[in-house]
């Protein structure tokens, strides 16, 4: 019943299905039952659907024993399908969420930057109104350990994450659109934002960018307002409460500061490393969204950011990669979110507070 539901939103709300779309459904064997149901929606809407299900071992076989040639690889069959497709659907379904821990952090970067010209493409066509694509999630035991639940419980707390509980979740996720968008033309009338709380100072400007209600047309569940901030405006510092996820990999206690835009120190409490490798990856010292959750029923710390950045009483920003439609100017071939809990900061827009102890004021 609620995977039906799941699905129902997904072909019915998050996406706008025609006759005749092309549409790309990828996942890992384990969310076969999610992506069945999701499957037959689509066939009945007279879509043209293609399914990639990755087996278990695949991305830890290819981690392991990829050579450099093979690591900058980019793959035409995927290309055609970053050009071609009109919908993206990804179900996110872990098997193990720690597979890429002992995998050499520089491996890592040069996939990711090998994957520079399809983020482009990709983000290119969303812009344009040509791709539409969703992330939802599909429980698992890999995931249920990773968030401190049993799977039963886990079930339950990302089922009600997406009010799946309801009688009629998509009109739930309607309501919380109206919501969001009062907060959004509040924004939109701002043009410098200031976060202040633990370790963190950090002001940015918000001019001639478009605010973004996410509304759970894009990922499930949601529940955020973001923009791009402008690229060279971010100044002060920022000191993360909540682990960075990379890859499964956990990067502790980040504290950066910025200069006209751009990192200039950066520090973590485990994972320092990693961070700073990440950050020569082009574009990477640059914030390419800042964003502050809404989801109230995302009530604890995950270690999925799919579920984390929408935590209601937190901020995040994201070094990296821009969304082109909050007007976003920044490219590179990571966006890598970072949580901060709000429920003892305050922002201020334009010298205005307008949000204090996790909570709006507007």
């Amino acid at each position: 019943m609620m995977l039906s539901k799941l699905a129902d939103i997904i072909t019915e709300y998050s996406v706008n299905v025609k006759e005749g779309d092309l549409v790309f459904v990828q996942g890992s064997v384990l969310s076969s039952p999610l992506i069945e149901k999701i499957y037959k929606n689509l066939i009945l809407k007279g879509a043209n659907v293609e399914v990639r299900l990755e087996p278990e071992n695949i991305s830890d076989i290819y981690m392991k024993y990829a050579s450099e040639k093979q690591l900058k690889y980019v793959s035409p069959v995927r290309k055609y399908l970053m050009e071609n497709i009109d919908i993206f659907i990804n179900i996110w379904a872990d098997y193990n969420t720690k597979s890429m821990n002992n995998v050499d952090p520089q491996r890592i970067a040069t996939r990711v930057a090998a994957n520079t010209e399809l983020n482009r493409i990709f983000m290119e066509r969303e812009a344009k109104g040509e791709l539409q694509w969703v992330l939802a999630p599909y429980p698992t035991h890999a995931m249920a350990q990773e968030a401190g639940m049993s799977l039963i419980e886990y079930r339950e707390f990302v089922y009600g994450t997406l009010f799946l509980d309801k009688d009629h979740p998509v009109e739930e996720w309607k309501k919380i659109s109206r919501e969001q968008e009062k907060i959004v033309d509040y924004l939109n009338k701002k043009d410098e934002l200031r976060f202040v709380g633990e370790d963190t100072d950090l002001t940015l400007s918000v001019k001639g960018r478009r605010w973004i209600n996410s509304d759970g047309k894009k990922n499930l569940p949601d529940g955020e307002v973001f923009t791009g901030p402008v690229e060279d405006s971010a100044n002060g510092k920022i000191r993360f409460t909540y682990p960075g996820i990379y890859m499964g990999k956990e990067i502790e206690d980040i504290q950066l500061r910025f200069r006209d835009g751009e990192v200039i120190e950066a520090k973590a409490g485990k994972g320092e490393e990693l961070l700073k490798k990440l950050l020569e990856t082009e574009g990477a010292k640059r914030i390419g969204e800042i964003a502050i959750g809404t989801n109230y029923g995302v009530n604890r710390f995950t270690k999925n950011m799919l579920f984390d950045e929408k935590m209601g009483g937190t901020m995040h920003l994201a070094l990296g990669r821009s969304i082109p439609e909050s007007g976003g100017k920044n490219f590179s071939s990571i966006h890598w979110d970072l949580l901060k809990d709000m429920k003892n900061g305050e922002v201020y827009a334009d010298g205005e507070l307008f949000y204090k102890n996790g909570k709006f004021l507007i």
